[in-house]
């Protein structure tokens, strides 16, 4: 990657940064899912969020910008999911209506640095 700027690391990037914010504001939403879900949504929510910074920072770790945009679109794709759960989160009664207007505030702005950076990259 030749073009990063002052970007000296994936964790100087805004869309990472934000990316860990999602991560600690799902874990704290999912302590609250009921114990039956543990194993369930609440696992499968969890590995779908850290999947998000996870795979902005392993693309970047990468010397092909192919390479990185796949990752940025793994993580996107990641984030997609993690919107459907918030959903049926919500729609199970787990979360506030509120809580889930809050959470997919949050990752429709990751959603669009995601495709920023990625646009980005392929030209």
């Amino acid at each position: 990657m030749s073009k990063r700027g002052s970007v000296e690391s994936y964790r100087d990037l805004e869309v990472w940064q934000r990316g860990i914010m999602l991560v600690e504001r799902v874990y704290e939403v999912t302590d609250r899912f009921p114990d039956r879900e543990q194993y369930e949504l609440t696992s499968q929510l969890r590995r779908a969020v850290v999947a998000i910074p996870s795979n902005i920072a392993e693309g970047w770790g990468y010397s092909s910008r192919d390479q990185y945009v796949y990752y940025l679109e793994q993580a996107r794709s990641s984030l997609l999911e993690v919107e459907t759960q918030i959903t049926i989160a919500e729609r199970l009664s787990y979360i506030t209506e509120d809580t889930r207007d809050d959470l997919l505030r949050g990752t429709t702005v990751e959603s669009k640095m995601l495709l920023s950076l990625m646009r980005s990259l392929q030209s």
